[in-house]
């Protein structure tokens, strides 16, 4: 498993692209940086990007709201704004897991009782 808090940095993905697709190491740090560019682009016009296998970004509107000023303890307006949020794939997931299947949330739904025909009744 990888070290936890390990941060990947724009110049290890050029070197990624670069040993793993041979590309040239200014092409693989021009290709880098537009992708990300696109993403960042596609994020801030309030585009959700999903990526198969990776995840979901998309932009969320937070309404304004009250905090606290923790050294002071006087209540501050926040201002709406809005906030990425990412959402990993089920892949993505299950690979941060050790590729163990992901355990599945009980549904809210309340099934419905089957009567001796085996049809469900309300």
């Amino acid at each position: 498993m990888p070290d936890v808090g390990k941060a990947v940095t724009r110049h290890e993905l050029y070197d990624a692209v670069y040993r793993k697709v041979g590309l040239s190491r200014t092409d693989s740090s021009a290709f880098v940086e537009l992708v990300l560019e696109e993403i960042k682009d596609s994020i801030a016009r309030g585009e959700t990007v999903k990526l198969s296998s990776f995840g979901t970004f998309t932009v969320r509107k937070k309404g304004q709201r009250m905090g606290r000023n923790p050294k002071t303890g006087v209540d501050v307006p926040i201002s709406p704004r809005r906030v990425v949020v990412f959402k990993a794939s089920a892949i993505m997931k299950q690979r941060i897991n050790g590729g163990r299947p992901l355990q599945k949330k009980p549904s809210k739904r309340k099934s419905l009782p089957i009567d001796k025909t085996g049809n469900a009744g309300a």
